[in-house]
């Protein structure tokens, strides 16, 4: 049986039971790995099945569809971390018209009865759920006594005192207050993908770059960054990075473009993550083609600047390490 599902129909995937966990999960910070492990602790208690739910697309994007909140991650890399966690199943439900509409307690029919067996159901806090959004840890206490499951809701994160959040996060980053969104993560921010082609415009000016699609959502953040890319190699290479609509060449779709300083290869298709260290600037509409490449040369140099190169960062690490990606 696969371990990643999307529908809400089906037969009972979880015959004798399981701990499920309800959430966006958006970024996996803090908050998001305290429930997740609080339920899979409970799971090996029970013996059965730890259980993660969550939404794609997420159901403010489906409701916002012409201007989308933005993502912390995509969807690929939060099953991966998910599943290094150690979750046994993950539901990455479709969130459309038909799912909006049903309500808390056929939500809690179909997909938590009937085919998850839920014995233990666990949520963050201010959870909401159902048409409406009128479910709450409340109609969840009070459908589990119905339909034999225990609910229950974890205590908000803390870091200095202020509550872990994916609106924080997206806060931090628009800011560029990589330091906060780190501390909010559990780890530093970063973006992952594979390496896709472009329209070589980036080689054509000396500036060779590997491009990531940001998979038709709307990234959380926009500029030309300090970065590390994770991947290549036994350790991070320093580059800069571009991540937005590309205005001087009338681009449309977000586009993470990575030129790693000092290095020439193939990277096409490989899977790398781009960790971010610092903004430069925001993107700009230059005049023409030469103002744009003087300016990639300011912020190379700039980037170059503030990474060193010679030295590798205090929070390096090997491609083998739990957060690096897999080739």
């Amino acid at each position: 049986m696969s371990r990643l599902f999307r529908d809400v129909e089906g037969g009972p995937r979880c015959p004798h039971g399981s701990v499920v966990c309800i959430g966006a999960f958006d970024g996996l910070h803090l908050g998001h790995q305290a429930l997740v492990r609080h339920a899979l602790a409970r799971a090996c208690v029970l013996g059965v099945p730890c259980v993660v739910l969550s939404f794609e697309p997420l159901p403010r994007e489906f409701f916002a569809a012409a201007e989308p909140p933005p993502r912390l991650m995509l969807p690929r890399t939060k099953a991966e971390r998910l599943f290094a966690m150690g979750v046994d199943q993950l539901g990455l439900l479709r969130f459309d018209r038909q799912l909006s509409s049903l309500t808390a307690e056929e939500f809690v029919r179909q997909v938590l009865v009937h085919r998850l067996s839920a014995r233990e159901v666990w949520v963050g806090p201010e959870f909401r759920f159902g048409k409406a959004r009128a479910g709450d840890i409340g109609v969840l206490h009070a459908l589990g006594e119905v339909h034999g499951f225990a609910a229950g809701e974890i205590e908000p994160v803390l870091v200095d005192g202020e509550r872990v959040s994916a609106t924080r996060i997206r806060e931090a980053l628009r800011a560029g207050d990589f330091a906060t969104a780190e501390r909010f993560l559990g780890r530093p921010y970063a973006i992952g993908g594979h390496v896709v082609p472009g329209k070589q415009l980036g080689r054509t000016l000396g500036f060779p770059t590997a491009n990531l699609r940001f998979a038709g959502k709307k990234p959380a953040l926009s500029g030309i960054y300090a970065t590390w890319v994770h991947g290549v190699g036994d350790r991070p290479r320093a580059s800069v990075s571009s991540l937005g609509t590309r205005p001087t060449v009338d681009g449309v779709e977000p586009l993470l473009e990575a030129h790693l300083f000092d290095f020439d290869g193939d990277l096409y298709g490989r899977r790398i993550e781009v960790e971010f260290v610092a903004k430069l600037r925001d993107e700009l509409r230059f005049s023409d083609l030469p103002a744009l490449t003087a300016q990639m040369h300011l912020d190379a140099a700039q980037a170059r600047h503030l990474l060193m190169p010679e030295q590798e960062p205090a929070h390096a690490r090997a491609d083998n390490s739990p957060n690096a990606l897999t080739r």
